[in-house]
């Protein structure tokens, strides 16, 4: 009972977290509760360490290194390993189908592809020789995307839907996020790639969730497990219940259980961020102007008392025209999309 209570408040730790986190990401309260935790962070923890972990965060998230691709494989690695070992084994001594066992291989397969195109595909950069083309792909809404404005850092003209990133120090044409995953920004040439590597790694990790709850499942039918008795603390018979199987088969096969507990949590968390990615895909959205989107208008409202009485101007998403016409702007070969916006 105590592993799966602890589980269950872990889980749910992890879900709530996760949607405060959003929706803080819509609000201004994401500033001022940093603030806060920085100010107790900093009377709690000594001077050096602060600067030691300043540092280090400083390099894992603000300069493009390989450590979190170095991470991803491995933890790929430890996953696919556990499953292979454990897991695959005993499936087919259970006479399991082999195209079902083999599917997580499969997916394995598709996403390292689409990881290392994630990785390696320029996102859109924007150089001297493209700004004039990248410039007439996107209309100017005037609030978000104003239409003479100019990067600082670059000293180019910021096309439409456009973002500098700091982390890779360029502009990005139709910039989505800078993913540490595969350290390199989400952009208009690589947002296909991203999302399909996406897909693949959710689906993988819901394979490898139902082929190992299966096979518990299936390990319990035939041994009669869920049939047997036992005697509770005041001596009468008991029918064995679920908490009493999760705790039994953790006993008996602890690593399989964390296993499944660890594909299960990352399979949620995976799939929220995943159908995130897919309502951001269907409405033309990216994750910048989503994150901008209801800050925007600010830029344009009246400063001071004295200021005359102008209406603010609200930010609009003007760039979606239906599903599918959304969809095959971010799926279709870059270049023809390109091409077909310059003539």
């Amino acid at each position: 009972m105590d592993f799966l209570v602890l589980f269950s408040f872990y889980l749910a730790l992890l879900l709530i977290g996760g949607a405060l986190l959003c929706i803080c990401l819509k609000t201004r309260y994401l500033k001022g509760l940093a603030r806060g935790g920085a100010q107790i962070f900093s009377c709690i923890v000594p001077e050096w360490l602060q600067r030691a972990m300043l540092r280090l965060l400083h390099y894992l998230f603000h300069t493009r290194n390989h450590t979190f691709i170095v991470l991803h494989l491995i933890l790929q690695g430890m996953v696919y390993t556990e499953y292979t070992w454990e897991i695959l084994g005993y499936c087919q001594e259970l006479d399991f189908s082999l195209c079902y066992l083999l599917l997580p291989y499969l997916l394995l397969v598709v996403n390292l592809i689409f990881f290392t195109l994630s990785c390696v595909t320029d996102p859109g950069t924007i150089t001297k020789a493209n700004e004039s083309l990248f410039l007439q792909v996107y209309e100017f809404d005037e609030v978000m995307f104003p239409k003479n404005g100019r990067c600082s850092t670059c000293d180019l003209r910021k096309p439409a839907r456009s973002k500098h990133c700091s982390v890779c120090n360029r502009c990005v044409h139709r910039f989505d996020h800078h993913c540490v995953w595969v350290n390199n920004c989400i952009g208009a040439w690589n947002a296909r790639y991203f999302l399909t590597y996406l897909l693949t790694l959710t689906a993988s990790a819901a394979a490898m969730a139902v082929v190992t709850t299966v096979f518990l499942v299936r390990l319990v039918v035939l041994s009669d497990l869920h049939l047997e008795t036992y005697v509770d603390d005041l001596g009468q018979s008991q029918v064995i219940g679920t908490v009493f199987l999760i705790q039994y088969l953790f006993l008996t096969f602890p690593r399989i259980v964390f296993l499944l507990g660890f594909v299960l949590v990352l399979s949620l968390l995976l799939g929220g961020f995943l159908c995130f990615a897919l309502y951001l895909a269907a409405t033309n959205q990216t994750t910048n102007e989503w994150c901008r989107g209801d800050r925007a208008w600010c830029q344009h409202c009246p400063q001071g008392a004295g200021a005359p009485s102008v209406e603010p101007r609200v930010h609009r998403n003007i760039h979606s025209h239906g599903l599918w016409s959304n969809l095959r702007e971010i799926f279709l070969p870059a270049a023809a999309h390109y091409e077909r916006k310059k003539k």
